[in-house]
């Protein structure tokens, strides 16, 4: 039975979700002649991540279907904006429009107009805030372009997008190189920096981008080596970008809620290195994983054999069948309690 998406997401629960939405059919509609709609996406998706109250932590772009894992930042954020920031962000989403339904420039006096309306005011700080919203202005528009582009009527995307609660650390950086590696399953790439439009991949072009890829390749080796990357080495390589950081400073309390790190003390050094393990493990079937490696995913509270075994069910299942996703079965108790039911279906089983 359907469950309602106020019942699903619960920021008391988790701020993170993994969403996914598939094409009509399954139809591949972002490919077969038709891959720059992924670009399309992927543009969306950085617009957006700049007018909500919600960070994206990845995301992959495939011929039939998408995957985004975000991290909601909530009405905290929302209400240290201005009436006027609010009016303007969802200007940014929805333009006044001439007869002809084209777009008009947002004028000074259309957001007067705006301001004038604290009840409209309202409703909207709490909409930039919501995965409803989000995910409603990520397909929508594109969804348009593509019939357009077609000369077609209809639905573009199916109905319903699926979103799954990561309630731990271990299923956050689970499902982030789940996500990541995709294409990868889907024989689309050979290694993860050549998988695109993937975070992973956007990551590291950022940090080309911005002349720091030897930067990355050294905190790479040193933890491969098992060397300590200090704080501000570590964040250097993700200032700037528009995806949620891996890293914390210092002085994370400082920074702007939607630049906090994803996992405390960890890095996109340590990322890379362990989604550059796991891709050789689903390429060849197995891999050595090194003991700084093994010691990451132990201080995360888990194991590499396990942390394999769960990536490799994941990707053996046709559809992610579950509402919530946790290596422990606290977490799946606290948050069934929570919902008030004896259970919530978890996504991959859990061994604790």
């Amino acid at each position: 039975m359907t469950v309602a998406r106020s019942q699903l997401v619960d920021l008391e629960v988790t701020p993170h979700y993994h969403c996914i939405s598939r094409c009509v059919r399954r139809a591949r509609l972002c490919g077969e002649g038709f891959e720059h709609r992924k670009q399309w996406i992927e543009d969306r998706l950085e617009e957006l991540a700049g007018i909500f109250a919600i960070s994206v932590a990845g995301y992959s772009i495939l011929d039939n279907h998408l995957h985004v894992v975000l991290r909601l930042e909530g009405t905290d954020l929302t209400d240290g904006w201005s009436d006027r920031e609010i009016a303007e962000r969802w200007g940014r989403l929805y333009p006044p429009r001439d007869k002809k339904r084209q777009p008009l420039p947002v004028t000074d006096e259309w957001i007067e107009q705006k301001l004038a309306d604290k009840a409209w005011i309202a409703r909207t700080r709490k909409r930039l805030a919501k995965l409803g919203w989000f995910m409603k202005c990520l397909k929508e528009p594109l969804a348009r372009m593509a019939n357009k582009e077609d000369g077609a009527k209809g639905h573009f995307f199916e109905g319903r997008y699926k979103s799954i609660a990561i309630l731990d650390d271990e299923a956050l950086l689970a499902t982030c190189a789940y996500v990541d590696l995709n294409p990868l399953a889907a024989g689309l790439a050979q290694l993860p920096e050549e998988s695109d439009y993937t975070s992973i991949k956007a990551r590291i072009e950022h940090c080309r981008q911005q002349g720091q890829i030897e930067e990355l390749r050294s905190a790479m080796k040193k933890v491969v080596e098992g060397r300590t990357l200090s704080p501000q080495e570590a964040s250097r390589l993700e200032e700037q970008g528009w995806l949620c950081p891996f890293s914390d400073l210092p002085s994370d309390q400082e920074r702007p809620r939607n630049r906090r790190g994803l996992l405390a003390g960890f890095s996109l050094a340590q990322y890379a290195s362990l989604v550059d393990w796991a891709s050789r493990f689903m390429r060849d079937g197995k891999a050595n994983v090194s003991a700084q490696v093994g010691s990451m995913l132990e201080r995360l509270g888990t194991s590499a054999d396990v942390w394999k075994e769960t990536l490799l069910r994941l990707f053996s299942k046709e559809r992610q069948l579950g509402v919530a996703f946790a290596f422990s079965r606290k977490r799946l108790n606290d948050a069934a309690d929570r919902r008030g039911c004896h259970h919530v279906a978890n996504l991959n089983g859990c061994r604790a």
